[in-house]
């Protein structure tokens, strides 16, 4: 099983994630799901996931700065999940093994998780 936290602070956006990931990823098991990137950075550090699902426009830091905090114990994936397609290329210069615009295709998703 993959390890995976969310980190979105849209409620809706979260909820929908997790039921993609339950109905097409069932190696995908959600150990949290965080509606800041304050939350999931605590979480990131207590949980020690395989995989984070980041948005990247939050309030108080965005997912490029959440990122940044941790700075070398980045030992997990990155997939953003956003709705801007304007991030797509720092996204991939930070390393992330995708890039999912909202609302998340169910395909596109399969299809990251299988790269994954």
């Amino acid at each position: 099983m993959i390890r995976a936290i969310l980190i979105d602070d849209e409620e809706s956006a979260l909820s929908a994630m997790v039921k993609k990931l339950e109905m097409y990823c069932s190696n995908i098991e959600v150990v949290a799901e965080c509606n800041s990137a304050k939350e999931g950075l605590a979480q990131i550090n207590a949980l020690n996931p395989d995989l984070v699902f980041l948005d990247i426009e939050m309030p108080w830091m965005n997912g490029f700065e959440l990122l940044e905090c941790l700075g070398e114990q980045i030992n997990f994936d990155v997939v953003f999940v956003t709705a801007y397609d304007q991030y797509a290329i720092r996204a991939f210069k930070a390393k992330a093994v995708d890039y999912l615009l909202k609302p998340v295709d169910r395909d596109d998703l399969k299809d990251c998780i299988d790269r994954i």
